[in-house]
Protein backbone atom coordinates (compact mmCIF):
# COMPACT_ATOMS: atom_id res chain seq x y z
CA UNK A 1 0.00 0.00 0.00
CA UNK A 2 1.39 3.38 -1.04
CA UNK A 3 2.32 5.64 1.85
CA UNK A 4 0.77 9.11 1.75
CA UNK A 5 2.80 11.79 3.49
CA UNK A 6 1.33 15.01 4.89
CA UNK A 7 2.85 17.60 7.15
CA UNK A 8 3.21 21.07 8.58
CA UNK A 9 5.78 23.69 7.62
CA UNK A 10 6.73 26.69 9.74
CA UNK A 11 9.29 27.89 12.24
CA UNK A 12 9.39 27.22 15.11
CA UNK A 13 7.01 24.29 15.54
CA UNK A 14 7.51 23.29 19.17
CA UNK A 15 4.08 24.73 20.02
CA UNK A 16 2.17 22.84 17.34
CA UNK A 17 -0.47 20.17 18.02
CA UNK A 18 -1.05 19.39 14.32
CA UNK A 19 1.20 16.33 14.20
CA UNK A 20 -0.34 14.73 17.28
CA UNK A 21 -3.85 15.68 16.06
CA UNK A 22 -3.42 13.82 12.77
CA UNK A 23 -1.62 10.86 14.34
CA UNK A 24 -4.55 10.42 16.72
CA UNK A 25 -7.00 10.86 13.82
CA UNK A 26 -5.27 8.15 11.77
CA UNK A 27 -5.37 5.72 14.73
CA UNK A 28 -8.97 6.60 15.66
CA UNK A 29 -10.26 6.21 12.10
CA UNK A 30 -8.11 3.21 11.14
CA UNK A 31 -6.20 5.10 8.43
CA UNK A 32 -3.11 2.93 7.95
CA UNK A 33 -1.28 4.34 4.93
CA UNK A 34 -0.89 7.98 6.02
CA UNK A 35 1.85 9.79 7.92
CA UNK A 36 1.82 13.39 9.16
CA UNK A 37 5.12 15.05 10.08
CA UNK A 38 6.38 18.44 11.19
CA UNK A 39 8.88 20.08 8.85
CA UNK A 40 10.71 22.91 10.60
CA UNK A 41 11.67 25.14 7.69
CA UNK A 42 13.98 28.13 7.95
CA UNK A 43 14.22 28.82 4.20
CA UNK A 44 10.93 28.42 2.34
CA UNK A 45 12.51 28.48 -1.13
CA UNK A 46 14.73 25.48 -0.31
CA UNK A 47 11.74 23.49 0.94
CA UNK A 48 9.68 24.25 -2.18
CA UNK A 49 12.61 23.26 -4.43
CA UNK A 50 12.84 19.90 -2.65
CA UNK A 51 9.07 19.36 -2.89
CA UNK A 52 9.10 20.03 -6.64
CA UNK A 53 12.14 17.82 -7.32
CA UNK A 54 11.61 14.48 -9.07
CA UNK A 55 14.87 13.03 -7.73
CA UNK A 56 14.18 9.39 -6.72
CA UNK A 57 16.17 10.01 -3.52
CA UNK A 58 13.92 12.95 -2.63
CA UNK A 59 12.41 12.61 0.85
CA UNK A 60 9.31 14.52 -0.26
CA UNK A 61 8.20 12.31 -3.17
CA UNK A 62 5.37 10.86 -1.06
CA UNK A 63 4.18 14.29 0.13
CA UNK A 64 0.59 14.89 -1.01
CA UNK A 65 -0.18 18.02 0.97
CA UNK A 66 0.89 20.15 3.88
CA UNK A 67 -0.32 22.80 6.29
CA UNK A 68 1.41 26.15 6.54
CA UNK A 69 1.88 28.14 9.73
CA UNK A 70 3.89 31.17 10.85
CA UNK A 71 5.84 32.77 9.33
CA UNK A 72 4.99 31.46 5.84
CA UNK A 73 1.23 31.95 5.34
CA UNK A 74 1.76 34.98 3.12
CA UNK A 75 5.29 34.28 1.92
CA UNK A 76 4.32 30.98 0.29
CA UNK A 77 1.83 32.49 -2.18
CA UNK A 78 4.32 33.37 -4.98
CA UNK A 79 5.59 29.76 -4.97
CA UNK A 80 2.18 28.27 -5.74
CA UNK A 81 0.76 27.32 -9.15
CA UNK A 82 -2.86 27.86 -8.17
CA UNK A 83 -4.66 29.87 -5.51
CA UNK A 84 -8.19 29.08 -4.38
CA UNK A 85 -10.61 32.02 -4.71
CA UNK A 86 -11.05 32.40 -0.95
CA UNK A 87 -7.30 32.16 -0.26
CA UNK A 88 -6.70 34.80 -2.92
CA UNK A 89 -9.22 37.15 -1.31
CA UNK A 90 -7.78 36.56 2.15
CA UNK A 91 -4.18 36.92 1.00
CA UNK A 92 -2.91 34.01 3.09
CA UNK A 93 -2.56 30.24 2.67
CA UNK A 94 -2.47 27.57 5.35
CA UNK A 95 -3.12 24.47 3.19
CA UNK A 96 -1.27 23.24 0.10
CA UNK A 97 -2.39 20.30 -2.00
CA UNK A 98 0.13 18.66 -4.33
CA UNK A 99 -1.08 17.22 -7.62
CA UNK A 100 0.96 15.59 -10.37
CA UNK A 101 0.31 16.41 -14.02
CA UNK A 102 2.59 14.89 -16.68
CA UNK A 103 5.30 14.21 -14.09
CA UNK A 104 5.17 17.82 -12.89
CA UNK A 105 4.14 18.68 -9.35
CA UNK A 106 1.38 21.30 -9.13
CA UNK A 107 1.07 23.17 -5.84
CA UNK A 108 -2.41 24.49 -5.01
CA UNK A 109 -3.05 26.86 -2.10
CA UNK A 110 -6.14 27.10 0.13
CA UNK A 111 -7.17 28.78 3.37
CA UNK A 112 -9.02 26.80 6.05
CA UNK A 113 -8.21 29.20 8.91
CA UNK A 114 -11.23 31.32 7.98
CA UNK A 115 -13.50 28.25 8.03
CA UNK A 116 -12.15 27.13 11.42
CA UNK A 117 -12.34 30.60 12.94
CA UNK A 118 -15.91 31.19 11.74
CA UNK A 119 -17.17 27.85 13.03
CA UNK A 120 -15.53 28.31 16.43
CA UNK A 121 -16.63 31.93 16.74
CA UNK A 122 -20.29 31.26 15.89
CA UNK A 123 -20.44 28.50 18.51
CA UNK A 124 -19.51 31.09 21.14
CA UNK A 125 -21.11 34.26 19.81
CA UNK A 126 -24.66 34.97 20.88
CA UNK A 127 -24.94 38.53 19.59
CA UNK A 128 -23.50 39.55 16.23
CA UNK A 129 -24.33 43.20 16.89
CA UNK A 130 -20.84 43.92 18.20
CA UNK A 131 -17.56 45.43 17.06
CA UNK A 132 -14.24 43.59 17.04
CA UNK A 133 -10.68 44.58 17.81
CA UNK A 134 -8.10 42.38 16.06
CA UNK A 135 -4.64 42.24 17.60
CA UNK A 136 -2.07 41.68 14.84
CA UNK A 137 -2.02 42.00 11.05
CA UNK A 138 -0.30 38.84 9.78
CA UNK A 139 -1.61 35.84 7.87
CA UNK A 140 -3.96 34.61 10.61
CA UNK A 141 -5.32 38.13 11.04
CA UNK A 142 -6.25 38.22 7.35
CA UNK A 143 -8.40 35.10 7.73
CA UNK A 144 -10.10 36.66 10.76
CA UNK A 145 -10.78 39.90 8.85
CA UNK A 146 -12.28 37.92 5.97
CA UNK A 147 -14.64 36.10 8.34
CA UNK A 148 -15.74 39.21 10.24
CA UNK A 149 -16.45 40.98 6.97
CA UNK A 150 -18.51 37.98 5.84
CA UNK A 151 -20.48 38.10 9.13
CA UNK A 152 -20.95 41.89 8.87
CA UNK A 153 -19.08 42.49 12.12
CA UNK A 154 -17.22 45.84 12.03
CA UNK A 155 -13.60 45.63 13.15
CA UNK A 156 -10.40 47.54 13.73
CA UNK A 157 -6.90 46.09 13.40
CA UNK A 158 -4.23 46.86 15.97
CA UNK A 159 -0.84 46.69 14.24
CA UNK A 160 2.81 47.62 14.62
CA UNK A 161 3.22 47.89 10.87
CA UNK A 162 2.77 50.95 8.68
CA UNK A 163 -0.93 51.84 8.52
CA UNK A 164 -2.38 50.93 5.12
CA UNK A 165 -6.14 51.02 5.70
CA UNK A 166 -8.61 53.27 7.51
CA UNK A 167 -9.53 50.57 9.99
CA UNK A 168 -5.93 50.02 11.13
CA UNK A 169 -4.52 51.70 14.24
CA UNK A 170 -1.17 51.65 16.03
CA UNK A 171 -0.86 50.50 19.63
CA UNK A 172 -0.04 54.09 20.64
CA UNK A 173 -3.51 55.12 19.40
CA UNK A 174 -5.37 52.49 21.41
CA UNK A 175 -7.68 54.27 23.87
CA UNK A 176 -9.84 52.98 26.75
CA UNK A 177 -12.92 53.89 24.70
CA UNK A 178 -11.81 51.67 21.82
CA UNK A 179 -11.37 48.72 24.16
CA UNK A 180 -14.70 49.35 25.90
CA UNK A 181 -16.69 49.71 22.66
CA UNK A 182 -15.10 46.76 20.85
CA UNK A 183 -16.47 43.88 22.89
CA UNK A 184 -14.94 41.12 20.74
CA UNK A 185 -11.15 41.08 21.10
CA UNK A 186 -9.20 38.62 18.94
CA UNK A 187 -5.50 37.91 19.37
CA UNK A 188 -3.85 36.73 16.14
CA UNK A 189 -0.27 37.35 17.31
CA UNK A 190 2.07 34.66 18.74
CA UNK A 191 2.41 36.56 22.03
CA UNK A 192 1.78 34.11 24.87
CA UNK A 193 2.47 31.00 22.79
CA UNK A 194 4.67 28.25 24.22
CA UNK A 195 7.42 28.74 25.39
CA UNK A 196 6.81 32.48 26.00
CA UNK A 197 4.01 31.93 28.48
CA UNK A 198 4.34 35.27 30.28
CA UNK A 199 3.96 37.39 27.14
CA UNK A 200 0.72 39.03 26.05
CA UNK A 201 -0.33 41.80 23.66
CA UNK A 202 -0.06 45.35 24.96
CA UNK A 203 -3.70 45.97 25.73
CA UNK A 204 -4.94 47.46 29.00
CA UNK A 205 -6.90 44.70 30.73
CA UNK A 206 -8.49 47.25 33.09
CA UNK A 207 -10.98 48.21 30.37
CA UNK A 208 -12.12 44.65 29.64
CA UNK A 209 -15.42 43.76 31.30
CA UNK A 210 -17.91 40.92 31.61
CA UNK A 211 -19.45 42.17 28.37
CA UNK A 212 -16.32 41.21 26.42
CA UNK A 213 -15.45 38.06 24.52
CA UNK A 214 -11.70 37.51 24.22
CA UNK A 215 -10.68 34.98 21.55
CA UNK A 216 -7.01 33.98 21.46
CA UNK A 217 -6.07 31.95 18.36
CA UNK A 218 -3.26 30.35 20.38
CA UNK A 219 -4.08 26.83 21.63
CA UNK A 220 -0.80 25.94 23.34
CA UNK A 221 -0.98 26.76 26.18
CA UNK A 222 -4.68 26.12 26.62
CA UNK A 223 -5.01 29.38 28.54
CA UNK A 224 -2.66 32.21 27.58
CA UNK A 225 -1.78 35.09 29.86
CA UNK A 226 -4.21 37.25 27.88
CA UNK A 227 -7.07 34.81 28.53
CA UNK A 228 -6.16 34.45 32.20
CA UNK A 229 -6.17 38.21 32.71
CA UNK A 230 -9.40 38.69 30.72
CA UNK A 231 -11.10 36.00 32.79
CA UNK A 232 -10.31 37.91 35.99
CA UNK A 233 -12.36 40.80 34.54
CA UNK A 234 -15.33 38.53 33.89
CA UNK A 235 -14.86 38.23 30.13
CA UNK A 236 -15.84 35.12 28.20
CA UNK A 237 -12.67 33.52 26.86
CA UNK A 238 -12.04 31.22 23.89
CA UNK A 239 -8.77 29.58 22.84
CA UNK A 240 -7.78 28.38 19.37
CA UNK A 241 -8.10 24.62 19.88
CA UNK A 242 -11.52 24.18 18.28
CA UNK A 243 -10.44 26.41 15.40
CA UNK A 244 -7.38 24.16 14.94
CA UNK A 245 -9.55 21.04 14.82
CA UNK A 246 -12.04 22.52 12.35
CA UNK A 247 -9.36 23.82 10.00
CA UNK A 248 -7.48 20.51 10.22
CA UNK A 249 -10.55 18.50 9.18
CA UNK A 250 -11.15 20.92 6.31
CA UNK A 251 -7.50 20.48 5.29
CA UNK A 252 -7.99 16.71 5.23
CA UNK A 253 -11.02 17.12 2.98
CA UNK A 254 -9.02 19.28 0.56
CA UNK A 255 -6.15 16.79 0.38
CA UNK A 256 -8.55 13.93 -0.33
CA UNK A 257 -10.75 15.73 -2.88
CA UNK A 258 -9.32 13.99 -5.91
Amino acid sequence: MKIKLFGLIGYPLEHSFSESYFKEKFIREGIENCIYKNFEVSLLEDFIDKVRSNNPQNNYNELEGFNVTMPFKEEIIPYLDFLDKEAKEIGAVNVVRIEINKNKKILKGFNTDAFGFEKSLLENLGNKNIMALILGSGGASKAVCFTLKKLNIPYKILTRKTLLFDNEINYSSLTPTLIETHSLIINTTPLGMLPNLMQMPEIDIEYITNKHIVFDLIYNPEETMLLKMAKTKGAKTINGFDMLCYQAEQSWSIWNAR
